[in-house]
């Protein structure tokens, strides 16, 4: 096996996915922010210092998807589809669940563009809490399925999914 992004004599490329057939993509990725109890209260009333950390979470992580190329070096621009983060309390953490979805035609997947979007809005919400909650952490940031392109669907077999337990 070899990694897609290096050439035969080791250098860095992009990939070429000129000869890729445009196809439906979707990517689903998930993280988690665990926090105090204090700080969960707060991101709950909308009451953090910064704002409502929900909705301000969820927007960035949308922003973010749609910058994925130029904060990540290698990945191709995509003409993203659809962007959806949600951002939902789990109590019995206690913290948030991040969810991005993200679909494209396109000839290259999007599962980096969910990571991004997960990876952002986790950080925004750790940036929110931080005054309330200096050790709050994230946790968990992970590509859950794929779909599209010649291998078709893939999704992680994994112990457990945060969305099935508390969701």
């Amino acid at each position: 096996m070899t990694l897609s992004h290096l050439d035969a004599s080791g250098r860095a490329r992009m990939v070429d996915v000129g000869g890729k057939p445009v196809t439906a993509r979707r990517a689903v990725a998930i993280g988690e922010v665990r926090m105090s109890q204090a700080a969960f209260a707060l991101v709950l009333d909308a009451a953090a210092a910064k704002g409502d950390v929900i909705t301000v979470a969820e927007l960035a992580g949308v922003m973010a998807a749609k910058r994925t190329s130029e904060l990540v070096p290698l990945c191709h621009p995509v003409a993203l589809d659809q962007v959806e983060v949600r951002v939902e309390p789990v109590q019995e953490w206690p913290g948030v669940l991040v969810t991005a979805t993200v679909c494209a035609e396109a000839r290259t997947g999007v599962e980096m563009e969910a990571l991004v979007a997960v990876s952002t809005a986790c950080l925004t919400v750790y940036d929110m809490v931080k005054s309330a909650d200096r050790g709050a952490w994230m946790t968990g940031i992970r590509v859950l399925e794929k779909s599209g392109g010649v291998r078709g669907e893939w999704s992680a077999s994994m112990p457990s999914d945060p969305r099935k337990e508390h969701g």
